[in-house]
């Protein structure tokens, strides 16, 4: 394969900053393309998005506890039922209550920082960890397969061109901080191949520092290598900067952390927000959530495995939104949990819980709007082992409402991020995002669009030329022009539609490049 090639045919330059913060080797994501300057501006804003994967699949019903049903609920699950008198009441509720390890989400329920969205999961459900959590780190239909994630098709949209041209004086910053070796397809950029990982830091310093290691020339293995060096120099500047946030004069945690992996990794994002990094996007996780057996004490159901996850989850996230407010960023920050599916209503034999449908989820910070989204799920009188808890609200509603809401992602924005239009919830504060401030506000930015998008087969694309030579091409994801739509000289300024047919393309994301003298314009398309 030749370099050149296989530079623009890689998905994403993703590679482990060479050094580790607190134990933690650190990921920096990104959209590759070739596509460079031709994108769009960013939005203006400083909000920061902080996603908790629950990695396993969380029990809903022990989470969030229906007291309106609660004689349902202990008929459904004896053994593991948590005692309606253990179980943390909510301020301005009597239906609800939160498992008793949920206190630090208690009161940031009660102060009006938390909000809990019932039932949330997606039409047909797949009880897969695989493939479920891939689901929602797409934002696909359950018999849909997307290769790009939701952020990263987010972050695509808003910092065009990566890596080509960054680190710059725009964005000095990785786009996105993930914690660990693994890459989460969540960040993944609308691209045809995924990109690399590189989590031995003595590894990546040699790498990057042209090293001992021998390349033979020519070959297909040299030129991933040359091409994993280049991205791996990128990587070292990146390292710099967020070595240096971490460790800016006075950058220290405010707030007492309980101990454990999640607290391990928020410490550190809370401290690279308060030390200026703009990295909008810091996804952490949590294990432990997969609780077949075992789930509780069989004497004392309010302790055990998931009481254990409950109080870190709780404590830690509770623990990250004081520190954000004693360092005074906690209004630039939202969270969001999720995990990639519920348990069965009826516990097993094995004081267990196996895999369900839907569970909460929860969006976090002074930006949230509180309270509870949706009723509680009803638990039948008399439960049988294959009941499940249905859908009460669609996880890609929350998706797209933090993206209008918090991020400020534009109508057009919203349906290339999401694929599809979903129903906006008021999940958290919009005020700086009203009017929406996306990239349809700059009118300038209006010389090209197409009806529809997505597109099946047929669509319209409508541009606005001054006059004089005016060329429209279709490109792939790496910049390659694949077809001359138009390519004439105007006599007049005029708004031209032309129809484009697409059925004959693979499912993916292709862009509309338009050019009218200085003017460059791209759009991106999504052909189903």
């Amino acid at each position: 394969m030749q370099r050149r090639k296989f530079i623009r045919n890689t998905a994403l330059g993703t590679v482990s900053l060479p050094g580790i913060l607190n134990g933690f080797g650190i990921t920096a994501h990104g959209e590759n393309s070739a596509l460079g300057q031709l994108m769009t501006s960013t939005v203006p804003t400083d909000h920061v998005l902080v996603v908790v994967q629950m990695s396993g699949g969380n029990d809903g019903l022990n989470t969030v506890i229906p007291l309106d049903q609660y004689s349902n609920y202990f008929n459904a699950r004896s053994n593991i039922a948590i005692p309606q008198n253990k179980v943390l009441a909510l301020t301005g509720t009597n239906a609800t209550g939160l498992h008793p390890s949920l206190t630090g989400f208690r009161d940031m329920y009660n102060n009006g920082d938390l909000c809990i969205v019932q039932s949330a999961g997606y039409p047909t459900p797949n009880f897969s960890h695989f493939r479920a959590t891939d689901i929602w780190m797409t934002a696909s239909n359950s018999n849909e397969y997307l290769t790009t994630g939701w952020l990263g098709r987010y972050l695509n949209g808003e910092y065009p061109g990566y890596p080509a041209g960054y680190p710059n004086a725009t964005m000095p910053d990785p786009l996105g901080i993930q914690f660990g070796s693994g890459t989460s397809l969540a960040l993944l950029g609308p691209t045809i191949q995924t990109g690399y990982t590189i989590s031995d830091p003595n590894a990546f310093v040699n790498n990057a520092d042209g090293g001992e290691d021998v390349i033979t020339p020519g070959t297909p293995a040299a030129d991933k290598l040359l091409y994993v060096r280049e991205i791996s120099k990128q990587s070292q500047a990146y390292y710099n900067v967020v070595k240096n946030a971490y460790n800016a004069a006075g950058n220290t945690n405010q707030a007492t952390y309980p101990s454990g992996n999640l607290a391990n990794q928020l410490k550190i994002v809370a401290r690279l927000i308060n030390g200026g990094l703009k990295t909008k996007i810091y996804v952490v996780s949590i294990g432990g959530f997969d609780t077949h057996s075992l789930q509780t004490n069989a004497i004392d159901t309010t302790v055990g495995a998931h009481a254990n996850l409950m109080a870190s989850l709780g404590g830690t996230i509770k623990a990250f939104h004081d520190d954000l407010k004693l360092m005074g960023k906690d209004q630039r920050v939202l969270g969001m949990t999720f995990s990639e599916f519920g348990r069965r209503v009826k516990s097993n034999a094995s004081g267990g819980t196996d895999h369900g449908y839907a569970a909460p989820l929860f969006v976090f910070g002074t930006k949230a709007t509180g309270g509870i989204i949706g009723a509680n799920p009803v638990i039948p009188a008399v439960a049988g082992v294959n009941d499940n808890l249905p859908m009460i609200n669609d996880f890609r509603d929350i998706y797209w409402s933090i993206m209008k809401r918090w991020l400020c992602q534009d109508a057009t924005s919203l349906t290339e991020i999401m694929v599809r239009n979903y129903t906006d919830f008021n999940v958290c504060d919009n005020v700086d995002c009203a009017p929406v401030g996306g990239r349809e506000a700059n009118a300038a930015l209006n010389l090209v669009q197409n009806f529809p998008n997505p597109v099946t087969n047929m669509t319209t694309v409508e541009f606005k030329t001054d006059g004089g030579q005016t060329i429209l091409q279709l490109m792939n994801p790496g910049g390659g022009v694949m077809r001359n739509l138009v390519d004439h000289n105007y006599d007049r300024a005029k708004t031209i539609s032309i129809p484009v047919n697409l059925g004959d393309l693979k499912p993916g994301l292709y862009y509309f490049h338009f050019q009218n003298g200085s003017k460059q314009q791209m759009k991106a398309v999504i052909k189903l």
